[in-house]
């Protein structure tokens, strides 16, 4: 039997393909990660990686899922931590914002590896959903507007969230700067 090729759960091999795939990414860059690269680096034969992800594409699409999973859940984390003030859920959600550039640099690799693809598309749409559902409701309780315009300007700052990491990503602002930009605008969407 190879290395790495002993008996797991579906579930467990899933994870660690993840975890290997992840490792080439962080070392190698996304260029590198192949089903091929990912069975020999995994120990285990092609068909156990195309089981599981299918194509390259859907390979980076789990990682990508992955990474917003425990996006979403540092954040989820950080709010039930955060003093009840407008200001602080503010500034806990900009800050897991700007985490993503900092603790996960392979999200940017990942998702420059995914342009153009339309099920990547459909994902960044859905999980910009998600985020800008998180955002509202933290923010709910400290706003006079309604749950709609709420909802729209989250959607707004997040957007201008995006412009703020290119900046970030391009060195021309440090994290936090970047926190504290996107605190006031979130603090400043707010009011009715």
């Amino acid at each position: 039997m190879a290395p790495g090729s002993t008996r797991l759960s579906k579930p467990a091999r899933r994870e660690q393909l993840l975890d290997t795939a992840m490792a080439i990414v962080r070392a190698h860059g996304t260029d590198s990660l192949t089903l091929l690269s990912l069975a020999e680096a995994a120990g285990v034969s092609r068909p156990v990686v195309y089981d599981h992800f299918g194509t390259r594409p859907g390979l980076l699409i789990a990682l990508y899922r992955r990474l917003e999973e425990r996006h979403r859940a540092a954040s989820e984390e950080a709010l039930r931590g955060a003093p009840a003030v407008p200001r602080e859920i503010a500034r806990v959600l900009s800050a897991a914002y700007f985490a993503c550039a900092t603790d996960m640099p392979e999200w940017t690799a990942i998702s420059a590896a995914l342009k153009g693809s339309q099920e990547m598309e459909a994902i960044e749409r859905e999980l910009l959903d998600g985020y800008t559902d998180l955002m509202s409701t933290a923010l709910r309780p400290y706003s006079g507007l309604t749950q709609e315009a709420l909802r729209l300007r989250c959607a707004g700052v997040l957007g201008a969230a995006e412009a703020i990491a290119a900046e970030l990503n391009r060195g021309r602002a440090t994290v936090a700067a970047a926190v504290e930009a996107l605190t006031d605008l979130t603090v400043g969407s707010i009011a009715a």
